[in-house]
Order: structure tokens, then sequence, then C-alpha cells
């Protein structure tokens, strides 16, 4: 799924990262803590979607390869973070759905999870 369709789906706003807004995402991870990410997301084609904010969200998605983000709840994340995404080349999007609604939206239109990716590849 285009990262402009995500945009759509979502109402959401781009904070960063217009200029990759042509990349294409293969599953989506609704996710608050970055263990997890690291611990089962291997592809780097993945939309994150959570509620937190802070650095350690760019440098968990940097280290899994994951190329956007998106920060549900209405949440900002502040300069330095965006700063931080800039720097790595990571999308950053905002939609003020909470995860739930944001993951069923996305799910609804095929973006797949990690269980229907895996089982597909």
């Amino acid at each position: 799924m285009n990262l402009h369709i995500v945009k759509k789906i979502l109402n959401a706003e781009v904070i960063c990262g217009s200029e990759f807004l042509n990349r294409d995402v293969k599953m989506g991870c609704g996710c608050d803590l970055m263990s997890h990410v690291l611990a089962h997301i291997e592809h780097k084609d993945t939309l994150l979607l959570t509620g937190l904010t802070t650095p350690q969200v760019i440098y968990t998605t940097d280290v899994v390869d994951i190329k956007a983000i998106c920060f549900v709840r209405g949440k900002r994340p502040d300069e330095e973070v965006i700063k931080l995404a800039e720097t790595y080349n990571i999308v950053l999007l905002g939609t003020n759905l909470p995860l739930f609604e944001s993951c069923g939206k996305l799910y609804k239109e095929g973006l797949t999870g990690i269980s229907e990716y895996e089982s597909s590849n």
C-alpha cells in the first residue's frame, strides 16, 4: 500500500518526509513496545503505528529498517524526534485516530499484518 493511500485512509498529516510518500508498505505493525518491534519485525516495508513519540522510536525503526511511522491519538513528536527522522529518511505521519481504529482501517483496505505477510512469502 502506498503511503499516499495510508495518509488518505487515516486522514493523516505529513510531519516530515513528504518527498518519500511514494514508498509502498507491505505490512503494518501497531505497537507501543519497541522491544516487540525489535523482536518481531524483520521486514523493511513495514508501517509502524504507535503512540510513542520519543527518540527511541526513531532509533528502533532505523535498526529494523522501517521507512515510515504513523503517530496515533493526535500525538506529535518534538523537533528533536522530527530531525532524527529526517536524518534517517523516515516518513512521519500523524493521525487523530486511536491505534486500534488506525490498524483496523488499514487492514480493511488490504494492508496485512505480520502473520499474513509471512504466510504469503
